[in-house]
């Protein structure tokens, strides 16, 4: 990768290997039971510590039970704050959540926003220890990368050269490298990402599972604003002409999903009607019943032939993109990208099984991506879990604390669990009409 200089050091309280917030309270009584409204705020019982050093953090006591990370690079929004309260809830009121904050320069590449990503540390540490934070770990540069860049790092492979890794080049071996750091400073035995960065949660649990970290990788939903773009601390970057530009990542990849819905639904009927649906499309065109004929003729053409998921999810996808370039200002289209999950290479149109549709672009200045998970012919999209040996990937969605995580208007529709099968119907439920027609 282009090399970057490190970032500058956090402003340390004074006393910088320890600096308890006493205003900050979090943490529950030991006895009591842990909440189940996600946004209602932690019992309060200690400050949370601000630590800024890696002795500081291993002379703090671990408590009972385990202890969780949340890894960032500060600016905290909701969607941190939903992966804090998902670590609380997991590790429970014995446990103990660590949060890091540090802007990480391994894994901006030249011209990207080092120099301006937004550094906000003391409403990072108010944000984390609302949340249920323990501790925040906010080192400096030096503290993380002594003596100045490492001559050694940690390769992201194959998958670190492909969609981000090709428009960022190094840009995972960045990642890799300090979340390898992050793991030794801060021993966890979960950690909790999300998977509105899909494809650095696969290196991560990838890196996790090649190189026996004792270490459970949690995904974690994406969390949306109520008009569908995807939470980041760049969004503050957007103008109000930016932003309304910004909502076709979203569209799209809603109009993809209910696309393929659309297309279950009609493979369903054809199932169950069989040859007669010609017939039937037939005979109506013959009295006129125009829309009913076309109606018939779409079940009849599903019967024919085979599934069309992935060409119709991605075509669906795009004619929102192609719209979203007309605007003012324009949508810049880095990549739309039907992957494997597992690997990230593109799936042909016979795939079978779970996909991810990801999408990075550009409006103005600002870069963003986004994603959602497709199942095809599978029965619909719905969150799955996947266990590799030294790493384990868990989808918070299915584990013990993660249903109800995030606020219900928050996350995705499609991170939601599906039902049916080939020959039953899959039907999204009623869901408010978003940006450029796509629902959300």
């Amino acid at each position: 990768m282009t090399s970057s200089p490190l970032s500058p050091s956090p402003e340390p309280g004074p006393h910088p290997e320890a600096t308890p917030a006493p205003e900050v309270p979090v943490n529950q009584e030991p006895d009591q039971p842990m909440d189940e409204n996600p946004t209602r705020p932690v019992r309060p019982t200690h400050p949370v510590h601000l630590l800024h050093t890696a002795a500081a953090l291993r002379e703090l006591p671990r408590g009972t039970g385990a202890r969780a990370v949340v890894m960032t690079m500060g600016a905290l929004h909701e969607g941190h704050a939903t992966l804090i309260r998902a670590a609380r809830r997991r590790v429970g009121p014995r446990g103990q959540v660590v949060v890091t904050v540090f802007v990480n320069p391994l894994q901006f590449g030249a011209g990207e926003d080092l120099d301006r990503y937004p550094r906000t540390l003391d409403a990072d540490t108010e944000l984390a220890a609302a949340a249920g934070a323990d501790v925040v770990f906010a080192p400096s540069a030096d503290e993380v990368y002594p003596g100045g860049e490492p001559q050694i790092r940690v390769a992201a492979g194959p998958m670190g050269t492909l969609l981000e890794g090709a428009s960022r080049p190094g840009h995972f071996d960045g990642v890799l490298t300090v979340v390898a750091k992050l793991l030794h400073l801060t021993a966890p035995d979960i950690a909790f990402y999300g998977q509105k960065d899909a494809q650095q949660l696969a290196v991560i649990t990838r890196m996790a599972a090649d190189l026996n970290f004792p270490v459970e990788i949690v995904g974690v939903p994406t969390v949306r604003e109520e008009d569908g773009l995807a939470l980041s601390s760049r969004n503050r970057y957007l103008s109000h002409p930016e932003r309304r530009t910004a909502l076709a990542l979203s569209a799209a990849l809603f109009a993809a999903r209910d696309r393929l819905a659309a297309e279950e639904a009609l493979r369903a009927r054809a199932a169950s009607t069989g040859h007669a649906a010609q017939d039937r499309a037939a005979a109506l065109a013959a009295l006129g019943e125009d829309r009913a004929a076309a109606d018939a003729h779409a079940v009849a053409y599903a019967a024919a032939g085979p599934p069309h998921g992935p060409s119709v999810a991605r075509a669906a996808a795009q004619a929102v993109l192609a719209d979203a370039a007309r605007l003012e200002p324009p949508l810049a289209l880095d990549y739309l990208a039907l992957v494997d999950p597992s690997d990230f290479t593109e799936i042909p149109d016979t795939y079978e099984g779970e996909a991810i549709l990801a999408v990075a672009a550009r409006v103005g200045t600002t870069r963003l991506i986004d994603n959602i998970r497709l199942v095809f012919r599978a029965g619909g999209s719905g969150p799955t879990t996947a266990t590799h040996q030294g790493g384990t990937l868990t989808d918070a969605a299915t584990s013990e604390m993660a249903s109800s995580d995030a606020a219900p208007s928050a996350t995705t529709p499609s991170d939601a669990p599906a039902s049916g099968s080939p020959t039953t119907p899959t039907t999204p439920p009623p869901t408010p009409q978003g940006p450029l027609g796509a629902t959300r």
